[in-house]
């Protein structure tokens, strides 16, 4: 592109980004609120707001085109790990991997303690993987079984397997989005998950003894035992249930923790599944291979145990699929046009203290996740935005670092249409809004950064001043 090209260009003003945004809500919220229509649909046409608007700030569209595709690029690696894990789901039930956790669970897990007994099971699952959408996809789904078998409302058990599932994602090394958000805010990454230690750990405590609290409400004298006994006695007349069936869980959870990369591993444990179901659960090899693509499918008659693991295969990620690969696109566009930048910009001058600063940083991880579609958008964008204000500031970077995590990955799963939120909402059946509630200990994160921020705690400077030491210059 010639200088005089790019000198026709110019960013949008703050009223044509709202009214950019506005719409994009209008039609999201309509689409699914009032005509069932889909979200993709909505992203779809999203897509050429975006365009549209570009065009009139003098972009081309063949420069346009090219930053949709390098925005669906950036995130291509969750599309592929949504893929392998939908396969892996699909052959999991099929080989009785799954199945044999829910067995067990209901045999040895008492219903006081298992809100708690969930958290702590997908906090080690996720962070010895790295994967919260591996974490909810086995360990969550198995729980969500157990959880239903013992009558507690799915949505709290939901909030249980994703606070557990976003603490050890967080903390893990091996996270993608860990890596990433190291990467982009140039924190070396130890000290990034030293620095997120001092959020999670209080948040994982916080939202354990909530759950802890919560879960003494359902003992074994409000439990119906007897539906119980019929759940675990259809399991166990329908597949072959071992120890041995968790042999393939323990593979794939030490060959993430070994830093094998996480596709090829997912994949691979989903080929041990289809083995284990050839082997152990008397499937012909070719039926117990196709779950990896259309899923498990049982007609048992038991309609609790149908519902639950009729589940997975790779076609029943398509629709999550669509979204994120429209949304990646979706947020490339609004990252090209510099439409969040010119949104975030407008309140920068408000930022005067790590107060400030830190709420800035998460609404405009939150508000990346919305219009962005995709966790991986907001991860990129935070920063880039919000770099200039830690350094403004004399802020470490670290503390960016956290609060883009915070600000980005955990309210991921709190929006609708986000990746995360269709990844979970399909997974357990559950609709976002239902669970939202419960997602204790992202909240609990949340406020944790808000009130370090205001009270200068555990906020770090690259030069220290007077000021800066006697907290928050103004208020």
């Amino acid at each position: 592109m010639n200088q005089n090209q790019e000198s026709n260009r110019r960013h949008p003003t703050i009223l044509e980004v709202l009214i950019l945004l506005v719409l994009f809500l209008a039609i999201a919220f309509s689409f699914t609120g009032i005509f069932d229509l889909s979200i993709q649909l909505a992203l779809f046409i999203a897509l050429f707001l975006v365009i549209m608007l570009g065009l009139r700030l003098g972009y081309k569209y063949d420069d346009l085109q090219e930053a949709l595709k390098n925005g669906i690029f950036n995130g291509l690696e969750a599309v592929l790990i949504l893929i392998a894990v939908g396969a892996l789901i699909g052959t999991w039930i099929a080989g009785g991997i799954v199945p044999s956790i829910i067995y067990y669970g209901l045999e040895f897990i008492h219903p006081s303690i298992f809100l708690l007994a969930t958290v702590i099971l997908c906090a080690v699952t996720s962070l010895a993987t790295g994967t919260s959408w591996g974490t909810a996809g086995t360990a969550g789904i198995a729980m969500v079984g157990v959880g239903e078998g013992l009558g507690i409302p799915l949505p709290l058990v939901v909030g249980a397997v994703l606070s557990g599932a976003y603490f050890g994602d967080k903390l893990s090394p091996l996270s993608d989005s860990t890596v990433l958000t190291a990467s982009i805010t140039k924190v070396n990454i130890v000290e990034h998950i030293k620095s997120l230690l001092y959020v999670s750990i209080p948040a994982l405590v916080i939202s354990g003894t909530i759950f802890t609290i919560v879960g003494f409400t359902y003992t074994a004298d409000n439990v119906d035992l007897s539906r119980v006994e019929s759940i675990m006695t259809a399991i166990g007349d329908t597949f072959n249930i071992s120890w041995i069936m968790l042999i393939p869980a323990l593979i794939v959870i030490i060959l993430l923790a070994m830093k094998k990369p996480a596709v090829p591993t997912i994949a691979f444990g989903a080929l041990l599944g289809a083995v284990w179901a050839w082997i152990f659960q008397n499937m012909d090899f070719i039926s117990a291979l196709n779950t990896a693509y259309e899923g498990f499918n049982l007609q048992s008659g038991n309609e609790f145990m149908d519902e639950l693991l009729n589940r997975g295969g790779i076609t029943g990620m398509v629709g999550s699929v669509m979204v994120i690969i429209l949304g990646l696109g979706f947020g490339g566009l609004l990252n090209y046009i510099g439409a969040l930048q010119v949104l975030v910009g407008s309140f920068t001058k408000l930022i005067k203290n790590t107060g400030r600063l830190s709420i800035s940083t998460l609404i405009t991880g939150f508000l990346s996740n919305v219009f962005g579609c995709a966790m991986y958008v907001s991860l990129i964008l935070t920063p880039k935005i919000m770099e200039k204000n830690y350094d403004r500031l004399n802020v470490d970077r670290k503390i960016l670092s956290r609060n883009t995590e915070v600000g980005g990955t955990l309210t991921s799963g709190m929006v609708p249409w986000s990746d995360n939120g269709i990844f979970m909402a399909a997974m357990f059946g559950v609709p976002v809004l239902q669970y939202l509630p419960f997602m204790w200990l992202n909240f609990a994160a949340i406020i944790l950064v808000i009130i370090y921020g205001y009270t200068n705690k555990f906020i770090w400077y690259i030069e220290k001043d007077p000021e800066s030491e006697n907290g928050p210059q103004e208020v």
